[in-house]
């Protein structure tokens, strides 16, 4: 196989390299280290925070692209690759990716959903449900096997969960116990009473369900389509799956190019006041007045025009669809920086009045230094808290415009095409639901998680709460 590097690609693991490097910084910096301990007692933020990694890790392995040898020839090995471009989430989901029916069938079902004309060996022809190629192509007699061979499955996922449950928590204790200095006994009774500094109990709870519902999941798709397939043929499952990564890029990458604008545009106005405060508002009042879908439509439209114009640009597919994406997430990025922008411009009215700014002035000190070492660090937690907060609402935006068409290119595999291929779906008889639950599903999973995380990030770094806390720790004490 050849790696192939997607630009999407690159720039989430640069991501991931810069949160480690964070990582690292904030282990360094007591007040930060801090901040972090207080979002890590939250219950609610522990296990949004689990569940978050859980979606990060299918991004991630969605994210390393490879291009696959072709096939041999007559026994001869074919010399060069593919241009369909695969990645190691393809690979780990290969079962699901190459079961593909003829069309719809429902969750865990062994027949197509809808009737069909099938012509039997003495010529006569009767209309029935026909049996799967690969759902439940293991059972001879699907009426009669289908509820134990079922049944039999989910306990033994269910036992593979447990098993493999009791075995993180072993390891998890293990490992607190020869931190803190006690017995495994005494460690795991103060993780279950909550009595340790983070909410351990919270995530490995959170673990146990995860793994509750992955391990029968896990082993009921060695056997049928879990989730169903679509109109044609393909897994649900596996196409759900595949939409985490969209979600993610989408969330992550758009707050990256909405970062910047807020960030020098807001302080700017903020602190130089005058005619930059008023070129500034002007921009974004201006931007606020046009309505955002048109403005993402419009500039969504030329991006296209440009990639249809100059195919020579992309090797393959995947290439094309990937700038697509790339070009969606700056767009957003541009046209969504405009509120950010307005909390850091009020913060930065209020800071550029205290008394170590106007000392830093008294000293001559340049307008740049000021702002870069005295007004960007105490606004750095107004920042941090959009950027969780704003995530969510990203991701909603990409399933709002992938639904009106305007989104992620048609061969991206997305929550919004998941959805807009629902709405077609939800108008024939009978009626296939099972896609847009399981989009709907696992985006409100997503989305709740992130909230969740983001409650907690601003409950630890927002200093008025902080400021709270303190005078209610003062009145407790004797």
């Amino acid at each position: 196989m050849m790696p192939v590097v997607l630009w999407t690609d690159a720039l989430v693991f640069l991501l991931l390299a810069a949160a480690v490097g964070a990582g690292f910084q904030v282990r360094r910096r007591a007040y930060l280290l801090a901040s972090w301990r207080r979002v890590g007692e939250s219950r609610a933020g522990m296990a949004a925070l689990l569940v978050l990694l859980a979606f990060a890790a299918i991004g991630l392995l969605d994210s390393l692209h490879y291009r696959p040898r072709l096939a041999d020839v007559n026994g001869r090995p074919a010399n060069g690759y593919s241009t369909e471009v695969r990645s190691a989430l393809d690979a780990l989901l290969r079962p699901l990716r190459d079961a593909v029916e003829k069309t719809y069938s429902a969750p865990l079902a062994t027949h197509l959903y809808a009737r069909e004309t099938v012509e039997q060996p003495d010529g006569t022809q009767v209309r029935l449900f026909p049996r799967l190629k690969h759902g439940g192509a293991h059972l001879r007699d699907a009426e009669a096997e289908w509820g134990g061979d079922v049944t039999w499955r989910v306990l033994r996922g269910l036992l593979i969960a447990v098993l493999a449950g009791l075995t993180f928590a072993f390891a998890a204790v293990h490992v607190a116990a020869r931190r803190w200095g006690v017995r495994r006994a005494q460690a795991w009774r103060n993780i279950r009473r909550g009595e340790t500094r983070l909410a351990w109990n919270a995530a490995l709870l959170t673990a146990g369900l995860l793994l509750l519902v992955a391990g029968p999941a896990v082993s009921l798709a060695g056997g049928y389509h879990v989730l169903g397939t679509d109109k044609v043929g393909q897994d649900v499952l596996y196409l759900t799956l595949k939409s985490i990564r969209t979600g993610l890029v989408i969330g992550t990458l758009t707050t990256l190019a909405m970062l910047p604008f807020a960030l020098a545009l807001g302080i700017a106005a903020g602190y130089l006041g005058g005619w930059v405060d008023d070129v500034i508002q002007y921009i974004y009042t201006t931007l606020n007045s046009i309505p955002g879908v048109l403005l993402i439509a419009a500039a969504v439209l030329m991006v296209q025009v440009a990639i249809d114009m100059h195919p020579d640009w992309f090797a393959t597919a995947a290439q094309r669809a990937d700038a697509r994406l790339l070009a969606l997430c700056l767009i957003l990025g541009v046209t969504s920086w405009t509120g950010l922008c307005r909390l850091l411009r009020a913060e930065t009215l209020k800071l550029r009045e205290l008394e170590y700014v106007q000392a830093a002035q008294a000293f001559g000190a340049p307008a740049a230094r000021i702002m870069g070492r005295h007004i960007l660090p105490n606004v750095m937690h107004i920042v941090l808290i959009a950027v969780v907060m704003d995530f969510s609402g990203l991701v909603l935006a990409e399933a709002v415009l992938s639904y009106i068409g305007i989104g992620v290119d048609p061969s991206t595999i997305s929550f919004g095409t998941m959805i807009n291929t629902a709405r077609l779906e939800l108008a024939r008889e009978p009626v296939v639901w099972w896609s847009l639950v399981a989009a709907f599903t696992f985006m409100f999973v997503l989305v709740l998680a992130a909230n969740l995380f983001a409650d907690a990030v601003r409950d630890a770094f927002d200093p008025r709460l902080a400021g709270r806390r303190n005078a209610a720790a003062v009145r407790e004490r004797p």
